[in-house]
Formats: structure tokens, sequence, C-alpha cells
């Protein structure tokens, strides 16, 4: 909900901000000075890692695969350290027992990485909406989503950020290509607005798809069912408040030993 205020400004700070007024997505100067009031806050960011499910489906060798070994790293570290150089201070892991005590052994209250560190213990689940509600009630901002087993080094946060605020929709998935969309969600689009979401379809000609990064207020939580990709994403397109951000790059996924050797 917002609220109306009276604010007193330099008029040489009002001609900047008037300039930043586009007439398509800041379309006055209160859009304008709410836009740079997120920006600025957003130095202090918030990050979820979701990394829920049957621990025995997420073993790689002798851990997970958000603490696979990566080179002189692991994906956990490297997700930590990517999210901290985008303003990423406070970072909430949603994952089972035995997966949250591997991370922790690894990157302890994150400290070290100059962030905060949640640890937030999954029971059961049914899916990543279960897993995504078990945050509900934590966050009063918007925030950001990664799936446990991605590597996304070269994906730029900050634009998909930036396209979350401009955007008056209760979540912003990041989108890439693909050449095999029927493993994958796939979406239609019109301008930024996505229109159709579906997870897996059978038969498609769209290959426009989702990667597992997306930033989302806590209205996403009025809609959280079992899945957010076979329940909440294709609710939230049916009522238009499901927005994209289409990436260049593409992140890479850690489901099995043979992706850890491919990434070496």
């Amino acid at each position: 909900m917002k609220q109306k205020i009276s604010i007193t400004l330099d008029e040489n700070i009002l001609k900047d901000i008037d300039a930043i007024i586009d007439n398509i997505v800041i379309r006055n100067r209160s859009q304008a000075v709410e836009f740079l009031a997120k920006n600025a806050l957003g130095e202090n960011k918030i990050a979820v890692i979701l990394s829920g499910g049957d621990e025995s489906k997420l073993k790689i060798n002798e851990g997970y695969r958000i603490t696979a070994q990566i080179k002189d790293s692991t994906v956990i570290e490297l997700a930590i350290k990517k999210l901290r150089e985008n303003g990423f201070k406070e970072i909430y892991v949603v994952a089972r027992q035995k997966v949250l005590t591997k991370v922790f052994d690894i990157v302890k209250d994150g400290s070290s990485y100059s962030v905060k560190i949640n640890y937030v213990e999954e029971k059961e689940s049914k899916g990543s909406g279960d897993t995504l509600n078990l945050v509900k009630g934590k966050l009063k901002t918007n925030f950001l989503v990664i799936y446990g087993h991605v590597l996304f080094e070269k994906i730029n946060l900050e634009e998909l950020w930036n396209r979350h605020i401009k955007q008056n929709t209760v979540a912003t998935l990041m989108l890439t290509t693909a050449a095999n969309p029927q493993e994958k969600g796939t979406v239609m689009m019109e301008g930024d607005k996505i229109l159709e979401f579906v997870q897996k379809p059978k038969k498609t000609d769209v290959y426009l798809v989702f990667s597992p990064i997306f930033v989302a207020t806590p209205d996403i939580f009025n809609y959280t069912e079992q899945s957010l990709e076979y329940d909440v994403f294709p609710k939230l397109a049916k009522l238009r408040l499901l927005s994209g951000h289409i990436s260049a790059e593409k992140e890479q996924h850690i489901h099995n030993a043979g992706d850890v050797k491919r990434v070496k």
C-alpha cells in the first residue's frame, strides 16, 4: 500500500529527477522519486536461495548440488560472492537439514563474505512454491530468488532488478532462449508482460524460457501454491502480474557429477 507524503527538495535536484521521466515506464515526478528511492535502498537487497526437496535426489558425490566443488570454490560460495557484488547483503538459504548443515560447514554465518546468511529448514515440500513459502513473513520488500543448483556469474542481476523496479508486477522472471524448451518453462510475451507461462510443454514452437532466477514483491506469497512453475507463474501471467527480462547470457545448471566436470 502506498502513502502520500510531502517533501521539499533543491531546485537542481528536482531538475535531475525530472530528467529521468521517460513517459513510458516513469511517467511523472512521483514515480521518478519512487524509482530513485528503491534503487538507493537496493544497496541492502535481500536474496533467497532455494535448495529444497528430497536430499537424496540432490546428492553429488559426498555433497549436494549447492555445495558441489567448482574449481577452487563451490556453487554456494560462487553464488554468495556474485550476490554480494550486486548489493545483496542478506541471504536466506532454504533447504532440508542435511543440506543446510553442509552449506553452514562451508560459509558459516556469511560474515567472511560480508553478508548475513539466514538458514531456513524445510521439513517437507510438494514443490518450489512450498519451499519459497517458508520465508513468508520474513521479507517486507522486493527480493531476488535464485535456485540453488545454478551458476550465474555472467548474469546481469542489476538489469534484472532494475527491470522489476520499473514494473507494476508481482514478479519479474529472467528469460533466455533454449533449444530444448520442452524441458523448461516457456513464456509468451507482449512488451515486458508475460501473457502465458507453460511448464514443460509437450509440444511448443516457443523458445523463450524461464531461467531459475527472478525478482518478486512480498505479494507473491498471496499466490504461492505447491509449485511456482506449475501453479503460481501461470496464474500471475493470466492476471497480467508477471513480467520478464531477457538475458543475453545464460546460467549453468549443476544437477550431477557430469555437469561439474563440464564446468571445470
